[in-house]
């Protein structure tokens, strides 16, 4: 690839179908943060991060994501890699939601919340999270909460897990397998928190 058109320190947007754009990238532009779509596998070399968004049906997020071709360069990726939301589940290895193989990334399941625990499905709203020391919460105060609205969650697993939330049980708010991190919260729509957030995945070391 010629060198001239590298993007340097911005971030790709997988752009598939099932994500968020609008609300991301009006959130990127407000950290001042530079970025571009991904719409072919080509475009994956011309940045030095990478989101895959996702809201919706994660079976069919998959589904989407497939077409494009770009699975598996995705996987061979060693670049930072964020995942918001259904972009998270994506990562893990099969998804309750349409019993959906995922893209296997990080070896976890995702798995539809229990109504029998009495809780409200999807949960939505503002939770609390139990954050791990990891650069992606660099400076980000304890006790904080951030914005949610899902029906299904990725099991706790201390391994992968960065970051947790009680609602019913315990799951995973945020994950981490080498250079591939996930949340489950939209940091887009968490106010200061998730710009901050934002800001340290577009800062993490290459």
């Amino acid at each position: 690839m010629d060198e001239n058109n590298k993007k340097e320190n911005t971030i790709g947007i997988v752009n598939y179908g099932a994500g968020n754009i609008f609300s991301l990238t009006a959130a990127l532009e407000r950290q001042d943060i530079a970025y571009g779509m991904v719409n072919t596998e080509t475009d994956l070399e011309k940045y030095d991060r990478i989101i895959i968004p996702g809201v919706g049906h994660a079976g069919a997020a998959m589904q989407k994501l497939d077409q494009t071709g770009m699975v598996n360069a995705i996987k061979a990726l060693t670049k930072p890699v964020l995942g918001i939301c259904v972009g998270m589940q994506l990562l893990t290895a099969h998804s309750e939601e349409g019993d959906a193989n995922l893209l296997d990334i990080i070896p976890l399941q995702t798995k539809l919340f229990d109504k029998d625990l009495g809780i409200k499905i999807p949960h939505m709203g503002w939770n609390t999270v139990d954050f791990k020391n990891n650069l992606l919460f660099k400076d980000v105060q304890e006790g904080t909460q951030f914005y949610f609205v899902h029906s299904y969650f990725i099991e706790y697993n201390p391994i992968f897990d960065i970051a947790s939330v009680n609602y019913g049980n315990r799951f995973s708010a945020a994950i981490q397998k080498d250079n591939f991190y996930g949340v489950q919260f939209h940091p887009e729509k968490s106010g200061a928190a998730g710009a901050l957030l934002l800001k340290n995945f577009s800062n993490l070391s290459l």
